[in-house]
């Protein structure tokens, strides 16, 4: 094996290339990724960088030195726009072919867009976090589409700013589809004490003028618009290929990439992060992960398996590790939480914001989530998952 080609230059790129390098591999060894930007960190966009604490350079994550020591053939700012797995080549925007022996593709997600003529802001990239960073401030009105994760950061940072934010949501309540309802209202209720002004169970059609138009035929008016209503895999440069593309690109166990159909000539393709769709052994089920700590763990995982001789592949079968930080909270979580049947608070109370809830799905405890409790206290329920305990054992006393 003399060439690796891994497509994007994410923190799951960066950690397959480093783990390559670990774990011996000499050979070739390209990264390409459609922005001008070394690898940096994309979590701090709606936090540290979108509120100015950090500058731009803080969120590299490796230095120059160390990025070099890797002896990459790095291609930055030219996007993979075909693969050929026959003749086992991807093409670059440039026109240019990149050959490869094993393949990881790495490509990560693009926000999905409102529909209308006026421009409107996704937090994305870094150049797209330093573009509203210039747009909001005092006496600002930031309307704010989608209360998830992202947008609800976003939204507690322009209010400190002193942006006059208005965060919509169609879910009765902010992340209603992963922490639940009762979660739901406690994080709610920190937005609203602060001033944003929240409204859920409202759907918007389109970006005006003015602002957004609701389904009912309403305009909010803001001077600038954030969409933050979920991502879409960067699959389109896979399409033909044979690759299996469903919600990202579909891989087995361990995380090699699924073919639509027998293709001996094709193979030696792995995918890893935020675009891969993976059979998680441990919940199992398939899933699709977009959070900062499976990047780089399955970045390795895949790495690991690509080298890897036949019969010692090994499962990548991790207890999802996720994190979010609004206004003075720090919100925590281990597992899967999407699907679960219960959620009971096992640990303080959700008036006071300071709690821990566990998550049962069937018979098991599949997902826990702390709200301003110590490291430790949320830290332990990951092996209560992991090894797939009964909820009845896990959460004996419940009401």
């Amino acid at each position: 094996m003399k060439r690796i080609v891994i497509v994007g230059v994410s923190a799951a790129g960066l950690a397959a290339a480093e783990t390559l390098r670990r774990e011996g591999y000499d050979g070739t060894l390209t990264l390409v990724g459609d922005e001008p930007h070394p690898p940096y960190d994309r979590p701090p966009l709606s936090k540290q960088v979108l509120s100015g604490q950090w500058d731009a350079d803080r969120t590299a994550l490796r230095a120059a030195e160390d990025l070099a020591a890797l002896g990459l053939d790095l291609r930055l700012g030219v996007a993979a726009v075909d693969l050929d797995p026959v003749r086992r080549l991807v093409w670059l925007a440039d026109g240019s072919p990149v050959p490869y022996d094993r393949l990881v593709v790495a490509t990560g997600v693009r926000p999905r867009r409102l529909p209308g003529d006026r421009d409107t802001h996704v937090l994305r990239t870094l150049d797209d976090a330093l573009a509203l960073r210039d747009r909001i401030g005092p006496g600002r009105r930031l309307v704010v589409v989608g209360a998830g994760f992202l947008g609800a950061e976003a939204a507690a940072v322009a209010s400190k700013l002193g942006a006059q934010v208005t965060l919509l949501e169609p879910a009765p309540v902010p992340l209603a589809h992963a922490v639940g309802l009762e979660v739901g209202q406690a994080l709610a209720q920190a937005h609203r004490e602060r001033g944003v002004e929240l409204r859920c169970g409202v759907t918007v059609t389109e970006a005006t003028e003015d602002g957004v138009r609701l389904a009912d035929g309403e305009v909010v008016e803001g001077d600038e618009i954030l969409v933050a209503i979920g991502s879409l895999p960067n699959t389109d440069w896979l399409v033909g290929s044979g690759l299996t593309v469903g919600d990202g690109v579909v891989c087995d166990q361990y995380c090699q990439a699924a073919w639509g159909s027998p293709r001996p000539e094709a193979g030696g393709v792995y995918a890893a992060g935020d675009v891969a769709r993976w059979y998680n052994p441990l919940f199992g089920t398939s899933m699709r992960i977009e959070h900062r700590t499976n990047a780089a763990e399955q970045g390795m995982a895949a790495a690991r398996n690509l080298l890897a001789a036949p019969g010692a592949l090994k499962p990548f079968t991790p207890v999802p590790y996720f994190w979010s930080d609004q206004y003075d909270m720090k919100i925590q979580a281990y597992g899967y939480l999407r699907g679960h049947d219960e959620v009971a608070v096992v640990e303080g109370n959700l008036a006071e914001r300071r709690f821990l809830a566990a998550y049962r799905t069937g018979d098991r405890i599949t997902g826990a989530l702390a709200v301003g409790m110590p490291a430790k206290a949320i830290r332990q329920w990951r092996q209560v998952i992991a090894v797939r305990a009964a909820w009845d054992d896990a959460v004996p006393n419940r009401p």
